[in-house]
């Protein structure tokens, strides 16, 4: 392994699957590409559950016939359980549109953050994990380089060079908490407990596996339940922050432990399909996930994936914006560096579109946090919106078939009617 050079044409900081795919689309067109990660790789992370809507970029990365061929259950639907336990019906995304791309997976984040980067690495891109972006070096308000420390904690840094600065940090988003730029969503101050188990229920009806999305009896939490490949199960509970961690003992491996099972009695249904499960290892936490950036891009740097922001679990989405974010991101850098031009107007103009189309899943997550959306009872008094709202679970939001619009008429009829079941 060649050591890293004085300068590079663009530096990625962050190995997940933003970071991957900028880097690997960059050094594909010829431009020195130099990605670090700060841990070893591969590593494990939550956001198993994928969005059909990856398999264009997955297509465009050279990585779709690994995905066929890997180990990973194939992800045919969502199905939402109501606080009563009812559970709606499936929605089958085949039933939907029949084609390949309406299937997805559920992926073991190690192995698919480590694919992404093995291929980064096959496109070109110079790839060096254990090594620690300490911050972004600046020059009249334009990002230069960054000072990166090696594999020991003893090591001198040193500043990298680079004519572009790609922030793929994802929650720590390294650049925007430098810039003051990070801000956190007041009405969406969840925490995350989640882990692993073997010998829990499994359904493949349909043909594949489903996310599934179940309320507690309470209303104040809800669990999604991923099925994994070979006996795994992934199960996470999310809630308001404040609710769910009051009282905390001191031991937070403890504490966690005790809200999740809490939470537990209030889901028959989960529990029933849990009666018979082992935790595959302790539970695990994130805090207060959902946030935005006054600014996503200046000149000389980008934000993508967790590092542009994060809304929320509950629809699988991140992955996706993930991935499409760091797609766009690399064609606006590639027209910057033929035009010589990597202000902040160029290698951020997609960031205005790309905010206004993930907006719908925001609008989505406000609907199921209101609390009154009940998904098989407003799909019934309002057929005509199944088809997008299925758009909106298959992440169709960027790119439609021809002749049909971008999703968002579902609203019309979705906000006043869940002010009339608040109301009821």
């Amino acid at each position: 392994m060649t050591a890293i050079q004085p300068e590079y044409d663009c530096l990625v900081m962050g190995g997940g699957p933003a970071g991957s795919t900028t880097a690997a689309l960059v050094a594909e067109a010829g431009y020195r590409t130099l990605l670090v990660e700060r841990t070893a790789m591969p590593r494990a992370s939550v956001g198993e559950s994928l969005m059909p809507e990856t398999y264009w970029i997955f297509k465009r990365l050279g990585v779709l016939n690994k995905m066929q061929a890997s180990r990973f259950p194939h992800k045919v639907g969502v199905q939402f359980v109501g606080s009563s336990g009812k559970e709606s019906a499936p929605f089958f995304f085949r039933s939907h549109d029949p084609r390949a791309c309406s299937q997805t997976w559920h992926v073991d984040r190690a192995e698919f953050d480590w694919m992404l980067l093995q291929n980064a690495i096959a496109k070109g891109a110079e790839c060096r994990d254990r090594t620690r972006a300490l911050n972004v070096v600046m020059e009249d308000d334009r990002a230069v380089g960054v000072k990166l420390q090696g594999k020991s904690p003893g090591d001198p840094s040193r500043l990298i060079k680079a004519r572009m600065v790609v922030d793929a940090t994802g929650q720590k988003t390294l650049l925007g908490n430098q810039l003051g730029l990070r801000r956190m969503n007041p009405d969406l101050r969840k925490v995350a407990i989640w882990g692993h188990f073997r010998g829990a229920a499994r359904d493949e009806t349909g043909g594949g596996v489903k996310t599934v999305i179940l309320h507690s009896g309470s209303k104040k939490s809800w669990f999604w339940y991923i099925p994994l490949a070979g006996d795994l199960v992934s199960v996470g509970l999310v809630g308001d922050r404040d609710t769910l961690l009051s009282n905390q003992l001191d031991d937070d491996r403890l504490d966690s432990e005790i809200v999740f099972q809490r939470e537990l009695q209030q889901c028959q249904v989960l529990r029933d399909w849990l009666e018979n499960a082992k935790a595959a290892k302790p539970l695990q936490v994130v805090k207060e996930f959902s946030y935005s950036h006054d600014r996503a891009a200046g000149d000389g740097w980008v934000l993508v994936g967790d590092a542009w922001g994060f809304i929320d679990p509950v629809y699988s989405s991140g992955v996706l914006f993930a991935l499409k974010s760091a797609e766009l991101a690399a064609d606006a850098i590639l027209e910057g560096f033929r035009q010589n031009d990597l202000s902040a107007a160029m290698v951020g103009r997609w960031l205005p579109e790309f905010a206004e189309r993930t907006n719908l899943i925001r609008k989505l997550v406000a609907a199921f946090y209101s609390g009154n959306f009940r998904v098989g009872k407003f799909i019934q008094q309002h057929p005509e919106h199944r088809t997008e709202l299925v758009d909106l679970l298959i992440g169709r939001i960027f790119d439609t078939p021809s002749g049909q619009g971008l999703p968002g008429k579902i609203f019309d009829d979705l906000d006043p009617w869940l002010q009339r079941m608040g109301n009821s």
